[in-house]
């Protein structure tokens, strides 16, 4: 594994999020270092990683996930690895929303959930 390579844009995980309430889908790139939003969840991309060109394609993030329901101490959910090939090796446990890693890669611009 490897950073991802350099070039123009934010060292990003590009995730999907689902929002298991309303059976809605959202991308949305999380850049390397700072919180996003998704519905009540902030999501905290530790590190981005993908494979070395000879090897299958694979891309893999650090994620640090926190819950930050209205009216209640915030909840720490989820901290580790996610590979983008098994999301179902490491999974976020939650009721309503799930969250997954699609891709490591260098996202031009904002789109994050908040801005759609």
């Amino acid at each position: 594994m490897r950073p991802i390579p350099e070039g123009p844009g934010t060292p990003s995980a590009e995730l999907q999020g689902l929002d298991k309430v309303t059976a809605r889908t959202q991308r949305f790139y999380a850049p390397v270092g700072k919180a996003t939003r998704f519905g009540t969840l902030e999501i905290k991309v530790e590190d981005c990683l993908v494979n070395v060109p000879e090897a299958p394609p694979e891309s893999v993030a650090y994620l640090a996930i926190t819950d930050h329901k209205p009216g209640q101490a915030e909840e720490k959910l989820f901290a580790g690895w996610m590979f983008a090939s098994t999301p179902s090796l490491s999974a976020l446990d939650h009721g309503v929303y799930d969250v997954r890693v699609l891709s490591c890669t260098m996202a031009q611009g904002s789109t994050s959930p908040s801005s759609r």
